[in-house]
């Protein structure tokens, strides 16, 4: 048994290891809070309908509902964040699975990710054609293989060993989605960025601390309408478009992919708020604008190990909401909400 201030000392430095082991959070855990997104891009009001407006907040409400609801009988952040992007998944509101876009071939090719914050485990998927909830098939990566990534063919056929439920690629259609495709090769690929005045990076995601202080995201996508067949963006990219750690903040991304990747969005705001001590705001906010200087723009949401959660997009909207312990959700889509 140790004794004195010297043994005092090696048992507060013992527990301090093994909390920094164990991605435990020092101190009393904050309360739960949930942040959500929907893709970011010219979202703006002359563009958009009262009608797919209202529906739209519906959507999003219904996610932070969802995602509020495990946080709020006690359940972990990676439980959340899944529950949460199930929803958005599951509307035809959004670039994800039932609202995925079209490849230049017509077809519609999937990506997901998920990682909690206490182990940094992770796992994720590109290329998925069958699955119903991507976001559940990337956690079944990682929780029921020894991998991190499946892609294509090899993605699909563990989604079936894993009996995750399966959908006919004719579910994942809408006729916006395919009527967009349409305009794209009509206009050329080349002019789409410039000329279409709804241009959206279409993704979903959510970060979330439980009331254990423990972080988590998730993020799922359909991708760029008429992306060549076998391209991936950020989103399943861990580091890039997805990543949690304990010790900093959980992070979704949506935006320009390939300088998303480039910037390593994810990890990068990450690494300020751990290393240079900046709250998820000035984190977020420098690395977005790194990454416009580079060419990519888009936005992020982060929720930090201890504080507010932050917002941060460089576009004209996003598509976004918040809901913390005792608080209702919040939802926006214009720059200036």
């Amino acid at each position: 048994m140790m004794r004195g201030p010297a043994g005092k000392r090696r048992a507060s430095l013992l527990a301090a290891a093994l909390a920094i082991l164990s991605g435990a959070p020092a101190g009393a855990a904050e309360p739960w809070t949930l942040l959500i997104h929907g893709g970011a891009g010219v979202i703006e009001r002359g563009n958009m309908t009262p009608e797919r407006d209202a529906e739209i907040r519906a959507a999003l409400r219904s996610a932070l509902e969802a995602g509020g609801a495990v946080l709020n009988r006690g359940g972990t952040a990676l439980d959340a964040v899944e529950a949460t992007v199930r929803v958005l998944e599951d509307s035809p509101h959004f670039n994800a699975a039932r609202g995925a876009v079209f490849t230049s071939a017509g077809t519609n090719e999937m990506d997901a990710a998920i990682m909690e914050g206490s182990t940094r485990r992770a796992g994720a998927v590109a290329g998925v054609t069958r699955t119903k909830n991507p976001v559940s098939l990337a956690r079944a990566v990682m929780e029921k293989s020894k991998h991190v990534m499946f892609v294509g063919s090899g993605a699909d056929a563990f989604s079936l060993e894993a009996g995750l439920e399966q959908a006919d690629p004719a579910y994942f259609r809408t006729e916006l989605r395919w009527q967009q495709l349409q305009d794209l090769r009509a206009r050329g690929q080349g002019a789409a960025r410039l000329t279409n005045p709804e241009f959206k990076y279409g993704t979903v995601g959510a970060v979330a601390r439980d009331s254990q202080g423990h972080l988590a995201a998730a993020t799922s996508t359909g991708g760029l309408t008429g992306k060549t067949p076998g391209r991936v963006g950020d989103s399943p990219v861990i580091g890039a478009g997805t990543y949690a750690d304990d010790r900093a903040c959980a992070v979704s991304a949506t935006g320009a992919g390939e300088y998303y990747i480039r910037e390593g969005v994810a990890h990068e705001i990450c690494a300020r708020i751990r290393f240079a001590g900046e709250n998820a705001q000035v984190a977020a906010d420098t690395v977005q604008a790194e990454t416009l200087a580079m060419g990519g723009d888009g936005g992020v949401i982060v929720v930090p190990a201890r504080g507010e959660g932050a917002f941060s997009f460089n576009t004209p909207g996003m598509y976004r909401g918040r809901m913390t312990a005792g608080q209702a959700p919040q939802v926006a889509i214009y720059g200036d909400e």
